[in-house]
């Protein structure tokens, strides 16, 4: 079974982005919403399956940057990525800040 989550981390707080709406795409471009918790992580993206192929993660940081830092260059960050089969958990970490960003495949 094939699972992702992601984590969202303000790297000039050096805490948790919280209540980050995460927009999930599907390669056949269905979309499944998400949100950050307290902890900064979303685990569900409501009843998506999904399988092998290239899916796309919008995370929707303006709101959240301005209200934290007053600025925000971006106003959302859309990281692809592909899900190889049987490939297992899949964890997409954002480290954001009001004017960088980056990404990689987390465990």
């Amino acid at each position: 079974m094939i699972s992702l989550s992601s984590h969202v981390l303000d790297t000039t707080t050096g805490k948790p982005a919280i209540n980050m709406q995460i927009t999930l795409t599907l390669p056949n471009g269905n979309e499944f919403e998400g949100v950050t918790n307290e902890d900064g992580r979303c685990k569900e993206f409501g009843e998506a399956a999904l399988e092998a192929g290239t899916y796309c993660l919008r995370f929707h940081c303006k709101d959240y940057l301005i209200k934290t830092h007053g600025a925000s260059f971006y106003p959302f960050v859309d990281i692809h990525f592909e899900i190889t089969p049987n490939s297992g958990h899949y964890h997409v970490p954002l480290l954001i800040s009001p004017y960088g960003f980056s990404s990689y495949r987390g465990s």
